[in-house]
């Protein structure tokens, strides 16, 4: 029988108070920041918080505000964190599969990995899915008219198919998954963000903003945090490796536990750069990773730390470097751009001694572009300054070279 629940349940909300530390505030990077108040008085964090910023062991950095979730490797021993434009980077032995490359029509919203972790899929908001590495597409809802968009996605346990959840509970089914049912048809106090399946692929849970847990098929329903006074919303949850239990945090890092979801720690009570947006736990149900917006990460428990994808140039920002400082006339000029403006127009404008030219291009999903222009028979040497345009406006920054 279905249940359809949205009360009872154990928070994990009485937490161990620590008292704050040089220490401990040293601990404010990637995505973290202790506030002042927090070295004179007690950090209820109840557990060790590891978080760093950016790089570590990953691949890149994602555009700070944009990262939707991240998906971990079946070792873990690495995770993908994947942000709303398609872009994803691997941690630490999480392989690179492969980003969108160009925008979807709608925001990604989420990621999700193959069991064997040789690939993941990523789902946007109109229901298109997109598969990377050994993830097989079995189908999509981004040609159906949908009431409500689509807030994340579950892999069977074989690899052969996948759910998607919508915000009004509706659930889709494609390959293997089975329809266990959906809360589609019912008047929900808040929409559904999040989704999990149970081991077996037998069953899922769907949460909805409030805390409020929805069962179906062989998923129990261990409680739900859908009658308590939030600070801030639910975002995501995660099940344990038996399906005896699931964590749900919210978007401040706050943490709640059912069943046998064991409570390792939480941000809930530190400030926050940005919101947390999702979370993973590892299979032997001794730890989790919450990922923040800015591609913060945060480990608890046995669950270890690989790096962020936080970037290191605040948002609105570039930097801009030249092939050749003192080009020959004639000759080619290549101007390297990184930025925080991902999948954005480019317009370098060079402003020789008696004329500006522009050239354009486009970053790519980490926010770099190549642009190559000609030299052309410019006054020698006479310094050439450059100016670089991102995403009309949202980011400038300027160089120059010496024409010889």
């Amino acid at each position: 029988m279905t249940s359809l629940e949205r009360h009872g349940g154990r928070p994990a909300t009485t937490l161990v108070t620590l008292v704050a530390s040089v220490a401990l505030v040293a601990l404010a990077l990637g995505g973290l920041m202790a506030s002042s108040a927090s070295v004179a008085s007690a950090i209820s964090a109840g557990g060790d918080v590891v978080g760093h910023a950016g790089g570590g062991n990953c691949s890149g950095f994602l555009p700070p505000g944009t990262v939707v979730g991240m998906a971990a490797t079946p070792d873990d021993r690495g995770y993908w964190i994947g942000d709303a434009t398609g872009d994803v980077v691997g941690c630490g032995d999480a392989g690179g599969f492969g980003s969108l490359g160009v925008a979807p029509n709608q925001s990604v919203v989420g990621i999700a990995a193959t069991p064997d972790g040789g690939g993941y899929l990523l789902v946007a908001a109109d229901g298109g899915v997109f598969s990377f590495g050994d993830a097989i597409f079995h189908g999509s809802a981004g040609n159906i008219p949908l009431n409500q968009p689509v807030v994340g996605m579950a892999v069977t346990a074989d690899g052969g198919g996948y759910w998607l959840a919508a915000a009004d509970g509706g659930v889709f089914t494609y390959g293997d998954a089975i329809f266990h049912g959906s809360a589609g048809n019912l008047p929900l106090n808040q929409p559904v963000v999040g989704m999990a399946a149970t081991a077996d692929g037998g069953g899922y849970w769907l949460v909805a903003a409030d805390g409020g847990v929805f069962t179906y098929g062989d998923a129990i329903f261990h409680g739900s945090a859908g009658n308590l006074p939030l600070n801030q919303p639910v975002v995501g949850m995660a099940a344990t490796a038996d399906g005896g239990g699931y964590w749900l945090v919210a978007s401040d890092g706050g943490i709640f536990t059912y069943g046998d979801a064991i409570f390792h720690g939480s941000t809930g009570n530190i400030l926050l750069n940005q919101p947390v947006v999702g979370m993973e736990g590892n299979g032997a149900g001794s730890g989790y990773r919450l990922v923040a917006a800015d591609g913060g990460v945060f480990t608890f428990g046995s669950s270890p730390f690989f790096g962020s994808a936080v970037s290191p140039l605040p948002l609105g920002v570039c930097v801009v470097s030249m092939s050749n400082p003192s080009p020959p006339r004639g000759s080619n000029e290549t101007a390297t751009i990184r930025s925080t403006v991902a999948s954005a127009p480019v317009i370098v404008t060079a402003n020789f001694k008696f004329h500006a030219a522009s050239f354009g291009g486009a970053t790519d999903g980490s926010g770099n572009a190549v642009v190559t222009f000609p030299v052309g028979h410019a006054q020698v040497h006479t310094p050439v300054g450059v100016t670089v345009n991102v995403g009309n406006g949202t980011a400038t920054c300027r160089t120059s070279f010496t024409p010889r």
